[in-house]
């Protein structure tokens, strides 16, 4: 590849870094944000769910809207919008304000998700795809590692408003640099409403989604309470817990690595294996919590196996979808991706109000189970009777 086109990528890793930075730092900074407006942390938690939902309910529209657009058009319009939400979080005087510019925030994010591993695919020779796809996941990685800490620590210091300026003047860095090195990149044809059908006769299709909504809501169940569960369960100081956070991010790393690695090879052992990951890291959450260094472990293998699974099966679509489908049936992804966060942080919630914060993994891993099951016993069996 040309010096450019690795720039380029390069581009797209941070893109990805902050709009993963900003889609989970209300986890890292729940506790703040609750106590600056009067509200339980299952009322701030609202923050990660609506936000969930609106990418949930409006990706799949959006990207049918703009699916004929030329694409680096697309992405630099989508990271400026982006921006300019994150000057309204930081300018936020109400929780209802905060909320409103988080819905700005997830309209950006509904696009920015469904394009962004296609774009880099695009822009890479063949022999170099699964590379470009891993640098992609790399970013999200590379966000809970430094984004996700960082913007803590920094809401820590001067006030969580602070954190969300700050994404927004790294993401206008993104935007400029994109701006200057990000080659076109045709959409593929587009593809309208009176299309969708015909995609979703696809059972395979069907198949990765329905799985991919029950693990986001068992993982999400875990994830999305795991800084007061670090806290309160785990008896966790605030630079253990940052440093904890740190790690979910170099399990991703690692995730990836692994992912690039053995996906080719085993395809369905590897996705069984993260999924079986999981549900054994979030199950553990409870029992080891009272061992600090166990429960660091634990958080990395949780960080590792959600990450090897999400790419796992960004693959899996841009395979079997044709081109000119292929950011539609990413739209529907994400937004099932977010129906499954949303979902899960309201039933972390719930679990938290009415039994107890410690029972998050246990609930949360009861649910990624039905995504194993079937995962390996529906989804796989027709693949490959669709094979022969």
């Amino acid at each position: 590849m040309s010096l450019k086109t690795w720039s380029a990528l390069v581009g797209l890793t941070l893109s990805a870094f902050i709009f993963n930075t900003s889609e989970f730092i209300p986890i890292a900074l729940l506790t703040d944000i609750g106590k600056d407006f009067g509200l339980t942390e299952a009322k701030a938690g609202m923050l990660i769910s609506v936000y969930a939902w609106v990418v949930m309910a409006l990706s799949m529209p959006l990207m049918l809207m703009t699916s004929k657009m030329e694409m680096r058009k697309l992405l630099l319009g989508v990271i400026a919008v982006f921006t300019s939400f994150q000057v309204m979080s930081y300018l936020s005087t109400s929780f209802g304000m905060l909320m409103v510019s988080r819905i700005g925030v997830a309209c950006a994010h509904s696009i920015f998700w469904s394009i962004v591993s296609i774009i880099a695919v695009r822009i890479v020779p063949e022999s170099h795809k699964s590379i470009a796809l891993s640098m992609i996941v790399t970013g999200s990685s590379i966000a809970m590692i430094l984004g996700l800490p960082l913007g803590r620590v920094i809401g820590l210091s001067v006030g969580w408003r602070m954190t969300f300026l700050s994404i927004g003047a790294v993401a206008l860095f993104v935007l400029v640099y994109l701006f200057s090195l990000l080659p076109k990149v045709q959409s593929g044809g587009g593809m309208t409403a009176h299309d969708l059908p015909a995609m979703l006769r696809n059972k395979i299709l069907i198949g990765i989604f329905l799985t991919t909504a029950a693990f986001a809501t068992g993982y999400y169940t875990a994830y999305s309470y795991i800084e007061p569960f670090l806290q309160q369960i785990g008896r966790m100081s605030e630079n253990q817990i940052t440093t904890t956070l740190m790690l979910f991010g170099f399990a991703g790393i690692i995730g990836s690595m692994l992912f690039s690695k053995y996906y080719p090879k085993f395809r369905f052992k590897f996705i069984n294996i993260t999924l079986i990951g999981l549900i054994v890291g979030v199950l553990l959450l409870r029992p080891v919590a009272s061992s600090i260094p166990v429960t660091i472990v634990v958080c990395a293998l949780i960080g590792m196996s959600a990450t090897a699974f999400n790419v796992a099966m960004q693959s899996e679509i841009i395979t079997d979808t044709p081109q000119s489908q292929s950011s539609v049936a990413m739209s529907i992804f994400s937004g099932i991706f977010n129906f499954g966060i949303g979902t899960g942080a309201l039933v972390g919630g719930m679990v938290c109000s009415h039994l107890s914060i410690s029972f998050i993994g246990v609930v949360g891993g009861a649910i990624v189970t039905v995504a194993m099951v079937y995962w390996k016993f529906i989804v796989v069996k027709r693949s490959l009777r669709q094979a022969q």
